[in-house]
């Protein structure tokens, strides 16, 4: 296929706004899966993708398409994921097409991630072909999605598509928009073989496996191969195309999108973003591609084994899972009370959630997850900076000289009648308000665009279901990092039984200390196991304690068998009992359950 023939494009929409099922519609259109083969969200490989009904990993697929005019296309289409969350899976996929074409729900109209994907793309500088989807749904409202997409991206409203990627409506014009859009790749494959490595994964028998976009030249199998950045040197032991599965092919030419497994048994030395080439690449004077920005984690959590013997099958989960989840960071921490784990950096609490199901279902491994927590910068006295990802890193309060927390930049789309209840919910959070613009030209229309500043440490836990609850389901949120700010913080330390439990530390804004130490203690109450003595459960913010919660004791009824006597001889019993059950406090451990560490992270 000669290059002019090719034209490589991606989905980008808001999260639940028809991306799989358009791709289902087009695999269908292009006869690429057969009938008997197609089932919803074809897509989406992971079982964790089609019980949520989200998209969490991009997926490459290539494709053969007919115009009307008779003259034939190979089409490489990515999926992606429209969750802010999983925003560097569709930055990659960006980078390796031409042209995307954007998807609005006829039903709800602009959401902020549409907004945020769209900047994502124009920085691409890609061909937009937008397109209004879901027009087949009784309160489907296509003329004004169409006029906000006008609006935004200010194209000509008989651009816009109207299509329906459950009846596969208007399917047809966007792959007819795509062919007479999307500009062909660039390229020369006359040149030594340069490819730009946008996702990779492990095999057992293949070892790393890069998916490659083809810049310049043409790669075969057998042939020597390198990597750029890591220097790692292999040979092509197989190489091919997505149908959406692995399809062998004789060659991968420029302009082509497809995987190379490299034999490469060492996982560090394919990474995201790298330049794959020839063996003699800088002999020849081969220059790399460009590759992507390093991703800034926005959370920082704990993970640690259950069983303290799994921490060498967490690591190599970790190493494997980093080649498919490039946004995921990573590094050994180790705990006083739970043993050898990591640290790892992940860009919301969704996305922390996905790694801990997969670290369950893909390498069998329970593990334990401390309360996340946002990278504060610490200046301390000796006018040096540290930056503090764990509360248990936080020097000691002498040497602190002042604190910085991160912030961002929230932008939130809602009804007008939403704007009350968005508001206070924000100021609730700390959030400073800069503006409002209206989505359509009129200043009467029904929906706002809101901007504001907030702490990211305030929008970690909660916020996002509160933005929802406050409107009723309409409101959606789009966020990236500003700068550091200075903030008025300190670690909030929680002891059971007196003994102080690192998993639980977390820090805290002085003025909210109280209240998060009673909401911590309440949970740990409720879910803490009942002792042979009196559990307390302290929350404490330096030396001095701002809320405690204790937890009754098992009492064994000592004086049931005296049968009469003296008063005395009961009170002697209890006496000895009550001294037993002191002694006990002394020694006493507690072993803390997994739901209790789960309890305090969704305290709220």
């Amino acid at each position: 296929m000669e290059m002019n023939d090719i034209r490589n494009f991606c989905i980008i929409a808001h999260i639940d706004h028809g991306k799989s099922t358009l791709a289902d519609r087009i695999l269908e259109i292009t006869k690429t899966v057969s009938k008997r083969e197609m089932k919803d969200q074809m897509l989406d490989q992971m079982d964790l993708e089609r019980e949520r009904g989200i998209t969490i990993k991009l997926q490459p697929v290539r494709m053969s398409y007919t115009t009307r005019a008779g003259r034939t296309f190979e089409f490489n289409l990515i999926d992606t994921p429209g969750h802010v969350d999983f925003t560097y899976e569709v930055s990659r996929s960006l980078a390796a097409v031409e042209g995307a074409i954007l998807l609005v729900d006829a039903t709800q109209g602009v959401q902020a991630q549409t907004i945020g994907n769209l900047y994502l793309a124009l920085e691409q500088d890609l061909a937009i072909i937008p397109v209004v989807n879901k027009i087949d749904l009784p309160n489907a409202e296509p003329e004004k999605a169409r006029e906000e997409l006008v609006h935004l991206i200010g194209c000509a409203p008989e651009e816009v598509i109207f299509a329906s990627g459950k009846t596969g409506s208007g399917v047809a014009d966007i792959l007819e928009a795509v062919a007479a859009k999307v500009p062909p790749p660039q390229g020369d494959p006359a040149r030594p073989f340069r490819g730009l490595v946008f996702d990779s994964m492990y095999d057992s028998y293949k070892g790393v496996v890069a998916f490659v976009r083809v810049v310049d030249g043409e790669l075969k199998k057998n042939d020597k191969i390198s990597l750029f950045a890591t220097r790692a040197r292999g040979e092509v032991i197989d190489l091919g195309i997505f149908t959406p599965k692995f399809k062998p092919t004789d060659s991968l030419r420029a302009g082509e999108i497809g995987y190379v497994c490299s034999g490469l048994k060492e996982i560090a030395a394919c990474r995201v973003g790298d330049t794959l080439t020839v063996a003699d690449a800088r002999e020849r004077g081969v220059e790399p591609v460009e590759g992507y920005k390093d991703i800034m984690p926005m959370v920082f959590a704990g993970i640690f084994p259950k069983e303290g013997d799994a921490f060498e099958r967490l690591r190599d989960a970790m190493l494997k899972l980093k080649l498919s989840d490039s946004a995921l960071s990573f590094e050994p921490e180790h705990s006083t009370a739970l043993g050898f784990g990591f640290r790892c950096g992940m860009l919301g609490l969704l996305h922390l959630e996905i790694v801990q199901e997969r670290l369950r279902r893909e390498y069998g491994l329970e593990v334990v997850v401390t309360v996340p927590s946002v990278a504060y910068r610490v200046h301390q006295s000796d006018q040096t900076t540290v930056t503090v990802k764990s509360p248990m890193d936080l020097p000691d309060p002498s040497r602190i000289e002042f604190i910085e927390e991160p912030w961002v930049r929230a932008d939130i789309i809602a009804p007008r009648d939403f704007l009350g209840n968005i508001m206070a919910l924000v100021q609730d959070k700390r959030g400073l308000y800069r503006n409002t613009e209206y989505l359509t030209a009129d200043e009467g229309a029904s929906r706002v665009y809101l901007h504001y500043e907030m702490p990211l440490s305030s929008i970690l836990v909660d916020f996002y279901d509160k933005l929802k609850s406050v409107s009723s389901g309409y409101a959606s949120l789009n966020y990236e990092f500003l700068d550091y700010r200075e903030a008025d913080v300190a670690r909030l330390d929680i002891l059971v039984a007196e003994e102080p439990v690192e998993a639980f530390a977390t820090i805290v804004y002085r003025d909210a200390a109280q209240r998060i130490g009673r909401k911590i203690c309440e949970s740990l109450k409720e879910t803490l196991p009942r002792q042979q003595f009196e559990v307390k459960i302290q929350a404490a913010l330096g030396g001095k304690v701002v809320a405690s919660e204790r937890i009754a004791p098992y009492r064994k009824d000592v004086t049931g068998y005296l049968s009469g006597g003296d008063w005395t001889r009961k009170q002697k019993l209890l006496n000895k009992q009550k001294e037993g059950k002191k002694r006990m406090m002394k020694g006493g451990k507690v072993d803390i359950p997994p739901e209790a560490f789960l309890s305090v992270l969704k305290r709220d």
